[in-house]
């Protein structure tokens, strides 16, 4: 990983495509390689056919990959937004899908024009982590079901509650069903990609292991001909598009649909740009230009919407594979969209013999990295406060809703905020004769208490001596109560009560 001193400043120029068209040529492979089981797998996560997450993977990779603002960022559909989709799928049905995603892109098309990338990162470490990690748990909990040839249930915790449930049908099957087939296919799944990931071999690192497990679950389920469900890929791609209608534009004048798709446009942008952020820092060549990130994001999603598909984000699994595979331009960003394209329209039947329990394994394992238990171990060691953010978001995600959850996780990292900078210790100290008393911090209303009964112990004609050179911030509130005390106070005070609001002032506009 480079050091950020290290890094040239960007030029807004990449390479030259001349000398570099072979390494992004290999790494658009492996880079489609990892993307294929994804695109199909957050599909059907999302509650959508499998065609609508390759058309997104097409489009992040032919049309974003050519404007993107980091040239090696990947696109596509993110399993961070599945739970989004699937609750907005499932409280205004699929045809909503093209709309929502549609406003989102405008709205990050706008965004984009009107420079607001940056703004798009300013989001706590423990939100960002907590909603991944409630993510995750939604994941895991329902693609469990899934894994073992069941229906998800209709909510996050009955999905979590109900996997005892799960594993017992997948090591007892009731009245013929096929449940523990499944079940194996989906254990050999992962045990492939835990195994390969620990012992592959050098020369087949860039190999992804999640096409691994799916290859040799498909592989085996094939050659047992296994009575078990298999992914249904279009074979028309156009004719399988969710277009967008008329129709769905009714639901503008919904205030709850807004508001999903206003979500989607906030937590898909600081997805992508928090990624980008993170592109950054492990290649040392062009750097991000993040409004123009957001306008590719944005165009990206508007055709995708239009053909009422998946949303797209960049994702750091496909971006950190292309540049550890090698990619130099964006030039291999786009030949990944077209290695889909051409599998879906030339070779559908490929795609329709692997087992759907395989591809919900993936994002079982994929659910579990989510969650990010070593993440949560190293946020422990800012403070315990990080640590009750993530954990308020996480529950809520998972008791209620990804925006709710988002939300509480802001409104407490904000109050966090204002109770660190409204803080205020008042020191006094004396010799018998001599009061000394001393603010540090923020002095707001919010200290009007502490302040005022520190003041109240001070006895009548004594000397005081008030120091302010350690105070961040003042308001009117604390300059009233001290110029109130002290025309009350019949002792001497050292404090230049004309200054006071001056220096009060002087905070304000250093702040």
């Amino acid at each position: 990983m480079t050091n950020d001193e290290t890094i040239p400043p960007a030029t807004g120029r990449g390479p030259k495509l001349k000398g570099t068209f072979g390494a992004d040529f290999m790494a658009s492979i492996v880079v489609f390689l990892v993307a294929l089981p994804l695109c199909m797998g957050i599909a059907i996560a999302s509650g959508v056919p499998p065609a609508l997450g390759l058309v997104t993977g097409i489009v992040g990779g032919i049309v974003v990959g050519a404007m993107a603002g980091q040239p090696l960022q990947v696109s596509g559909p993110a399993a961070g937004l599945a739970v989004m989709v699937w609750q907005l799928v499932e409280q205004f049905g699929l045809a909503a899908l093209g709309l929502a995603v549609l406003i989102a892109g405008v709205v990050q098309l706008v965004a984009g024009i009107a420079g607001l990338g940056r703004w798009f990162r300013a989001v706590a470490p423990a939100v960002i982590l907590g909603m991944l990690a409630g993510i995750g748990v939604l994941i895991f909990a329902s693609q469990f079901h899934v894994m073992v040839d069941d229906v998800p249930r209709s909510s996050g915790l009955a999905n979590l509650f109900s996997i005892p449930s799960a594993i017992y049908k997948g090591i007892f099957p009731i009245d013929g069903s096929v449940h523990h087939i499944a079940t194996v296919v989906g254990i050999i799944t992962i045990g492939s990609i835990v195994l390969w990931n620990k012992f592959r071999p050098t020369k087949l690192r860039m190999l992804p292991g999640a096409l691994v497990g799916v290859t040799v679950a498909t592989v085996i389920a094939t050659v047992m001909d296994l009575p078990i469900a298999r992914v249904s890929p279009p074979s028309d791609l156009l004719a399988a598009m969710n277009w967008i209608t008329p129709e769905s534009f009714d639901l503008l004048g919904n205030t709850a649909f807004w508001g999903v798709a206003l979500g989607m446009a906030v937590i898909a942008s600081a997805e992508t740009l928090l990624c980008a952020a993170a592109v950054d820092r492990i290649h040392d060549g062009e750097r991000t230009n993040y409004d123009k990130e957001l306008r590719a994001q944005g165009v990206g999603n508007i055709l995708c919407g239009v053909a009422g598909a998946l949303p797209m984000t960049g994702v750091i699994v496909r971006s950190s594979a292309n540049v550890e595979a090698g990619g130099k331009t964006r030039v291999s960003a786009i030949l990944h969209g077209v290695w889909i394209l051409v599998l879906v329209v030339l070779l559908p039947q490929v795609l329709a013999l692997i087992p759907t329990a395989s591809l919900a394994a993936v994002l079982v394992f994929t659910g579990w990295k989510l969650i990010g238990i070593q993440a949560l171990k190293n946020l422990a060691k800012n403070g315990r406060s990080e640590v009750v953010i993530w954990t308020a978001t996480v529950v809520t995600i998972v008791a209620t809703d990804l925006l709710i959850g988002v939300a509480t996780g802001f409104a407490l990292a904000l109050g966090r905020l204002l109770l660190t900078f409204a803080r205020l210790e008042v020191k006094v100290t004396h010799d018998g004769t001599r009061w000394d008393v001393t603010l540090i911090g923020a002095a707001t209303f919010i200290s009007l208490p502490k302040l005022g009964e520190a003041l109240e112990k001070i006895p009548d004609h004594a000397e005081v001596h008030f120091h302010l050179d350690r105070v961040d911030y003042m308001d009117h509130a604390c300059i009233e109560l001290i110029e109130s005390w002290h025309e009350r106070h019949p002792g001497t005070i050292h404090l230049e009560t004309d200054r006071l609001r001056d220096h009060a002032k002087g905070l304000r506009m250093a702040a």
